[in-house]
């Protein structure tokens, strides 16, 4: 698929003597969802967290805007890095107790040498429904749908093309749930981005994906 945003073949990730997973393959176009769905132990997170380059992968290619990932070191993967970003289950966890929340989200600017003024951690906070205001609150002092909105708008700071949602609404009460699947619907709309989204949930899966690769102990079953 040469217009896939992601292209992931036969990739294998390893823990030891255990295959976690199994030479999955699958595509993934600009502004689309793919879903990867399953039961817990499936091999769904070690998959993102090798599309990601958090885990190096143990065999297979991850291309991503054509670009082979797998081979580069990682002063090769610092600028392709800000393209790809992951948004995950725990809003709590993924967000330090210690900072503001407008410096959380102001964090991977700074990163990339960039000096995020007030305005745009404000205008961050706006489009995921905060208030600007809570960018000088902390983590503590927000709901789990708001600390997820802060996370999302983080992931947002670096103008990605893909986000890879890692069960981003599986701790979340189901009203705050919906909310949730709405905002990055409309984010979709807007921003033209490609989601990667894990989920065990296949009602949830149902409702928010364009297309579901089922995983079943490592392996591609279907998809």
């Amino acid at each position: 698929m040469s217009d896939a945003l992601l292209d992931v073949r036969d990739l294998v990730v390893r823990y030891g003597d255990t295959t976690a997973v199994d030479h999955v393959s699958f595509t993934l176009a600009p502004g689309e969802t793919l879903a990867l769905n399953g039961p817990s132990g499936c091999g769904k997170s070690s998959t993102a967290q090798a599309v990601l380059q958090l885990r190096r992968p143990d065999a297979g290619e991850v291309v991503f805007e054509g670009r082979e990932l797998t081979t580069l070191t990682e002063r090769e993967l610092r600028p392709v890095r800000p393209r790809m970003q992951p948004v995950f289950q725990d809003p709590y966890g993924s967000l330090s107790p210690r900072h503001r929340i407008g410096d959380a989200v102001a964090e991977p600017l700074r990163i990339q040498g960039r000096r995020p003024t007030p305005d745009q951690v404000a205008e961050l906070l706006d489009r995921v429904g905060l208030d600007p205001s809570y960018g000088d609150r902390r983590p503590h002092e927000l709901s789990g749908g708001q600390c997820q909105r802060a996370g999302i708008a983080r992931a947002l700071a670096s103008e990605p093309r893909l986000l890879v949602l890692d069960e981003p609404v599986s701790s979340l009460d189901p009203s705050v749930r919906a909310g949730v699947l709405n905002l990055l619907a409309d984010l979709q709309d807007d921003l033209g981005l490609g989601y990667l989204f894990i989920c065990h949930d296949r009602a949830v899966v149902r409702h928010f994906a364009d297309r579901v690769v089922e995983m079943r102990e490592g392996r591609v079953i279907s998809g």
